[in-house]
């Protein structure tokens, strides 16, 4: 991937919690919470998803590729963690503050990368093996997943036509 490529997509990751906040902007009180009838995550759920899966998940395996030598990178369950840490139960402005400031640390250290250091491997559960360059484009794929999600909720909530999207597992 070229230089312009590169930043290309990480203007792309900056813009998903500014995404998610005008998203949020167009909810009433409570609908943040509603669930879809087919199942997947309310809003306010996929928010704070993002934002522990950020902070969890990439920070550690960013970190952990830069410091360790063939590292093996656990999957983040998003599933698991929704329910112990109570998503639903939690504000949603808080959790879009939160991604947000994960997401600028992450693309910072990635922009400071030399190099050589994009090369960095590990291993990833259910994944395979994994570079730190394969890292921003894991996370796009990641976040467009959410938007579909959240753009078929948010028709629901509307009472609009659904998208055709399907509930998958938060396991990243």
């Amino acid at each position: 991937m070229n230089r312009r490529d590169f930043e290309t997509l990480l203007l792309t990751l900056e813009s998903t919690p500014a995404l998610l906040a005008r998203a949020a902007a167009t909810l009433a009180p409570g609908q943040e919470r509603h669930r879809p009838p087919e199942g997947g995550f309310s809003f306010v759920e996929n928010v704070w998803h993002l934002a522990d899966l950020e902070r969890d998940g990439y920070t550690v395996r960013i970190r952990r590729l830069l410091e360790e030598h063939e590292p093996v990178l656990q999957n983040f369950d998003g599933d698991r963690i929704a329910r112990e840490r109570g998503y639903q139960e939690r504000d949603v402005e808080r959790g879009i503050l939160a991604f947000e400031q994960a997401r600028a640390r992450n693309l910072e250290t990635l922009r400071r990368l030399a190099p050589a250091e994009w090369r960095r491997s590990g291993t990833q559960e259910s994944v395979g093996r994994v570079t730190l360059a394969d890292l921003p484009r894991m996370m796009a794929e990641h976040d467009r997943s959410h938007a579909a999600e959240v753009a078929s909720l948010l028709s629901a909530i509307r009472g609009e036509a659904p998208h055709r999207s399907h509930p998958k597992s938060a396991v990243a």
